[in-house]
């Protein structure tokens, strides 16, 4: 139904062969004390991609045109009408904690590391996979 989904975005951010996950804070209403992607809600009259350049400048202080690559995966939450557009970006670029009350921890992991960490969401162990080995 048209409007009826809440509409998020995140990068899988990749440096060499690690990915950058950012602990949510365990005062966070959702999903809190777990590792996440950055990104957040894509607003009003916002294209996803321009969504994510804006919530990585915002919570990492990134400066990164917005994504002209297609998704690296789209997750479809029908119970909660969530739609989660991900995209796989290669960064070398310094990252700072811009938004401490929503994450309290910047790491970035390398691909053993994920098994021994309480991940926001189910798929992440396979998307993270798989952009290990893209």
């Amino acid at each position: 139904m048209p409007g009826s989904l809440d509409v998020y975005v995140a990068a899988i951010i990749r440096r060499g062969d690690r990915l950058l996950l950012c602990h949510r804070h365990p005062d966070r209403a959702w999903y809190p004390n777990v590792w996440d992607l950055p990104g957040g809600h894509v607003e009003r009259d916002e294209l996803p991609r321009d969504a994510l350049a804006r919530e990585l400048y915002e919570e990492l202080g990134l400066v990164l045109p917005a994504p002209v690559n297609r998704p690296f995966e789209t997750i479809y939450e029908e119970t909660l009408s969530v739609e989660l557009t991900i995209w796989l970006i290669d960064c070398s670029h310094e990252v700072v904690n811009r938004a401490p009350a929503e994450h309290d921890e910047l790491r970035w992991v390398a691909r053993h590391e994920l098994q021994s960490m309480p991940l926001a969401h189910p798929s992440y162990v396979a998307l993270l996979d798989r952009a290990y080995r893209s």
